[in-house]
């Protein structure tokens, strides 16, 4: 059993891989908040998984502060970074 949980933790591994090197070929700004967030969940899935197979208790409270860093970093972006909201605020005005 502990061979399967180590095999979903590489393809999980896989994945971002697979989405750093979409951020790396297409970097715009929204590309990069959603590939930020894909490594938090993803981070958060392998820490579960590899907590599960190896045994690690602990894991369970790794993984939900890497969610809630991931879920901090989208409404910063949304309310700092988003190009044109700035904008549309002050027409709403």
């Amino acid at each position: 059993m502990t061979t399967l949980y180590l095999g979903m933790a590489a393809a999980l591994l896989l994945t971002i891989l697979l989405g750093l090197y979409r951020v790396f070929r297409q970097a715009g700004r929204a590309e990069t908040l959603m590939a930020a967030l894909l490594f938090g969940t993803t981070g958060v899935a392998v820490v579960l998984v590899l907590g599960k197979g190896l045994g690690v208790a602990r894991a369970v409270d790794v993984a939900l502060v890497i969610a809630l860093l991931a879920a901090v970093l989208g409404v910063a972006f949304v309310l700092r970074g988003w190009p044109g909201r700035r904008a549309e605020e002050d027409a709403e005005l």
